[in-house]
């Protein structure tokens, strides 16, 4: 079950980033997940937000997601979505977008000085 793992790496990097900036809560984690990142992105919503029960900086906190449509280039010059086959040359395309699970921004709050 790998969904904990990303859960968890999800929340130790917001719980990173709320550190360095100041946060006094955090409330949406948006995480953007390729296509064939081969996770399921519902159970690592479900995981995440079972870790941040127990953290009070993250109480209320959201995982929003978009996913990442796969991009393909092969030597020939294609570009595209294919993922096993170019259809111009017929060899293997190189997967440049699309396996990510990437942390793209944290929303927070912060205490007025």
């Amino acid at each position: 079950m790998h969904e904990y793992t990303v859960a968890y790496d999800i929340y130790a990097t917001a719980k990173r980033a709320a550190a360095d900036n100041g946060a006094t809560l955090v409330k949406v984690v948006h995480v953007d997940v390729g296509e064939i990142s081969m996770i399921n992105p519902e159970q690592v919503e479900f995981l995440f937000e079972a870790l941040c029960e127990e953290d009070g900086l993250f109480k209320g906190a959201k995982l929003k997601t978009t996913t990442v449509p796969v991009r393909s280039e092969c030597r020939c010059g294609y570009s595209g979505s294919e993922k096993y086959v170019c259809p111009q040359c017929g060899n293997m395309p190189e997967i440049v977008e699309g396996r990510e699970i990437l942390v793209t921004n944290i929303e927070i709050e912060v205490e007025d000085e």
